[in-house]
C-alpha cells in the first residue's frame, strides 16, 4: 500500500497554522451509497476503508444510524463499531449518531458499556434526535417531539452511566424502575459522549448543559456558517449556566471534500457520484444545489459546490484553504471529519484519504515544521558545510597516504 508519508514532490505548504493544539482528522461515514449498486459490496468496502484509515493515522471514524431513503444504509452504528474493532488497532470508533428517541435508554447504556470493553476503550458515543423525517414516521413518532425526547433519554443515559443506580424515571415514552447498568466501564472515568448539532441550537445547548463533546453535521455552506459561528458561544453559555466545562478539542465539524493530485482530476473523479448524491440530498433536506428539473453540466455543479462553501472539490491546497476557512470562522475546533459520500469510486476515494493525511493535515498538525526547520537550517549553511566536507575528505586522504608511506 502507498505510504502515508510518501514524497511526491508536492508543493503543499506544510507550515503549521496558528492553533493551540493540532487539528485531528477523521471520517464521517453515515454511510452514503447509491441504491443502484450492490449493498453487500458497499458495506464491505466501508470496513476496508476503515482499515486503511487506521493504517494511515486517522484519529476517528463515525458511523451513522438511518432507516429510510435508500442511500444511508447503516441502521446500527454499534454493529459497525463492533465489526471495525476487529479490523483495526488504534483509530477511535464513534457513533455518529445513535438516535436516542428510537431506543430505550437502558438498552443504549448497556450497549455503550459493552462496546467500551469490546474495543478496549476505543469508542466515543455520539447521540442525536434522529435526522430523517421518514425514519420517525415509520415508527409512528411525531418528528417535532424527537428533540425533547432525546433530552429526556440523554438525562437517563448519563445517570445510568455515571451512577451505580438505582435509576427511576417515568416519561410518556419510557420508564426506568430500579434500573442500573450491570457492566461497569472499561474507560476511566467513562465513555466520551458527544451531542450532534445540525441546523438548530439544541445540540450546542445540550453539549454545554452536560459538559459533553459536540459534533456539527449541519454543513459548511454560507448559510450553515450562520449557526457554526454562534455554536461555541451557545455551548459555553450553557456550560457556564450549569457549572460545566467544555473544550474546543471535543468539537468535531463535518465537511464535504473530494481531493486529488490536481483540480482537474478531482473534477473527473466526482463524475462518478456527485450528481446522484445531490439528488438524494434534495429529497431528504431543504438543500437546493440544483433547482427541480434543472439540467446543468458537471463542471457547473462542481463550481456551485465550491463557491457556496458546501464542500471542496480540488487539490490539497484547495482543501487546506477550505479547512482554514472553517477554523477562522469558528475560532477553532478539535477534529475535522471528511464525509464518506461516494462522490468518487473506491480507488479515487482511497487515494483521497491518502492525500488528505499526507499533504493536507500536516498543515494543521505541525508535523512538518521540525523537518522543514532542519532542512532550511542546513540549506542556509550549505556553503560552509560543503567546504568542511571537502576539507574532511582531503584530510582523510592525506592521513592515509602518510600512514601508507611510513610502512
Amino acid at each position: 500500500m502507498e505510504s502515508a508519508t510518501e514524497n511526491t514532490g508536492s508543493n503543499v505548504n506544510c507550515a503549521p497554522a496558528a492553533r493551540k493544539a493540532p487539528l485531528r482528522c477523521g471520517v464521517f461515514l453515515p454511510p452514503y451509497h447509491n441504491p443502484r449498486r450492490n449493498p453487500t459490496m458497499a458495506i464491505e468496502q466501508d470496513l476496508r476503508h476503515v482499515e486503511d484509515l487506521d493504517r494511515l493515522g486517522f484519529h476517528q471514524v463515525w458511523f451513522g444510524e438511518h432507516h429510510s431513503g435508500g442511500y444511508e444504509v447503516g441502521p446500527s452504528p454499534e454493529l459497525m463499531i463492533a465489526a471495525a474493532a476487529q479490523r483495526t488497532e488504534r483509530i477511535e470508533l464513534c457513533s455518529g449518531v445513535i438516535s436516542l428517541p428510537y431506543h430505550h435508554p437502558l438498552m443504549v447504556a448497556d450497549r455503550i458499556t459493552f462496546l467500551d470493553h469490546m474495543t478496549r476503550g476505543r469508542i466515543r458515543i455520539g447521540v442525536g434526535p434522529g435526522a430523517l423525517v421518514a425514519d420517525s414516521q415509520m415508527m409512528g413518532m411525531d418528528y417535532n417531539l424527537l428533540r425533547p425526547r432525546m433530552e429526556e433519554s440523554l438525562d437517563a443515559i448519563l445517570e445510568l452511566l455515571e451512577t451505580p443506580g438505582p435509576v427511576d424515571r417515568k416519561t410518556e415514552w419510557f420508564s426506568l424502575e430500579d434500573a442500573r447498568v450491570q457492566l461497569g466501564p472499561y474507560s476511566y472515568p467513562g465513555v466520551p459522549i458527544t451531542v450532534a448539532a445540525a441546523m438548530s441550537p439544541s445540540g450546542p445547548k445540550l453539549a454545554g448543559k452536560y459538559g459533553l463533546g459536540l459534533l456539527s453535521i449541519g454543513g459548511t455552506s454560507d448559510k450553515s456558517f450562520e449557526l457554526l459561528e454562534r455554536t461555541w458561544g451557545i455551548t459555553t453559555h450553557e456550560a457556564n449556566e450549569h457549572g460545566r466545562s467544555v473544550d474546543r478539542a471535543d468539537w468535531a465539524i463535518v465537511g464535504n471534500i473530494h481531493i486529488a493530485d490536481t483540480f482537474e482530476q478531482a473534477v473527473e473523479d466526482t463524475r462518478y457520484g456527485l450528481r446522484d448524491f445531490m439528488d438524494y440530498r434534495h429529497v431528504v433536506t431543504p438543500m437546493k444545489m440544483i433547482e427541480p428539473g434543472e439540467e446543468i453540466a458537471h463542471e457547473e455543479l462542481v463550481r456551485r459546490v465550491n463557491e457556496s462553501g458546501y464542500g471542496c472539490i480540488g487539490d490539497a491546497n484547495d482543501a487546506i484553504d477550505y479547512i482554514q476557512k472553517i477554523i477562522d470562522r469558528t475560532g477553532g475546533f478539535g477534529t475535522f471529519l471528511a464525509t464518506a459520500h461516494d462522490w468518487a469510486d473506491t480507488e479515487a476515494t482511497s487515494r483521497m484519504y491518502r492525500i488528505l493525511m499526507r499533504d493536507v493535515m500536516p498543515r494543521f498538525t505541525g508535523t512538518c515544521e521540525p523537518l522543514l526547520n532542519s532542512y532550511h537550517w542546513t540549506q542556509t549553511r550549505k556553503d560552509g558545510f560543503s567546504e568542511r566536507f571537502a576539507t574532511g575528505i582531503s584530510q582523510a586522504t592525506q592521513d592515509y597516504e602518510r600512514v601508507k608511506s611510513a610502512r
